[in-house]
């Protein structure tokens, strides 16, 4: 006659086992999956100037603000097992040592949530489109902005009306102004824009970008700006207030969560 000890031993190992095999069918089951996904990126526009790229930088240095175009679809990457896609954009372009390999710089980045994920601060919110945006815009109520976090709940359940992997983004700020070790980044030729990801699923192991057909993977369609130069250095000459206004304005970064970065996603 078994223990009651002994029985709840069995009872946890055979639960444990179903469990270990479910999870593993649910990782392979990807393989599966079919995935197609497509991205258009173009430069919009790309400044250098010279100054402290961040508020904690000790030291002056050129750095680029680039501006671009974004269409993808990815929707084929949100299969049943996705939780999250981690979705960017680098920056390549060539070292200033011929002997070292070409420098990759992030500057753009988003979480896209599947519909099945919780909503967190972290998560990319897509735009809504130009009609609602605008009527927005053209009755300002001052309960919405007494009422922001219920706002950003709202907008979670709005989300759930747009596909999570179709981009349409025109003229986009970069999240992050880039640079190099030295500190040296005008008049650098060859550089070109790439879209790149990884897939976070529920149970299993990330994925990357694959440029390859892989079995029922296709790789990814475009993807790839064509190659540019960054500009010669803009002299920062006395023109005036206004001037200089507006071009801290064309320097702006978007903003996203990275203040909520630290927390559970």
């Amino acid at each position: 006659m078994h223990t009651t000890l002994a029985r709840l031993q069995n009872v946890f190992g055979f639960f444990t086992t179903v469990a270990c095999f479910v999870a593993v069918f649910v990782a392979l089951s990807v393989v599966v999956t079919p995935q197609a996904p497509s991205a258009s990126i173009k430069l919009q526009n790309i400044q250098v100037v010279k100054g402290r790229p961040h508020y904690y930088s000790t030291k002056k240095a050129e750095f680029a603000h680039i501006r671009f175009d974004l269409d993808t679809d990815i929707s084929s990457l949100f299969g049943w097992n996705t939780k999250q896609v981690f979705l960017y954009i680098t920056a390549t372009f060539p070292s200033s040592s011929s002997n070292e390999p070409p420098s990759q710089a992030v500057i753009w980045d988003a979480i896209l949530p599947s519909k099945y994920e919780p909503w967190h601060e972290n998560q990319y919110i897509h735009p809504p489109p130009a009609s609602s945006s605008s009527a927005t815009k053209s009755k300002p109520s001052a309960k919405s902005k007494s009422k922001s976090a219920k706002s950003k709940s709202s907008a979670s359940t709005d989300q759930a009306d747009y596909n999570p992997g179709l981009l349409s983004l025109s003229a986009q700020r970069p999240k992050y102004q880039i640079t190099t070790p030295a500190g040296r980044i005008a008049s650098l030729s060859n550089a070109t824009l790439e879209l790149n990801w990884n897939i976070q699923p529920w149970v299993g192991a990330l994925v990357w970008t694959n440029t390859a057909d892989l079995g029922l993977w296709k790789g990814l369609k475009g993807g790839k700006s064509k190659s540019f130069d960054f500009p010669a250095l803009k002299e920062s000459g006395s023109k005036g207030a206004g001037a200089a206004a507006g071009k801290k304005e064309d320097l702006k970064t978007e903003k996203g969560g990275e203040s909520n970065r630290g927390k559970p996603a």
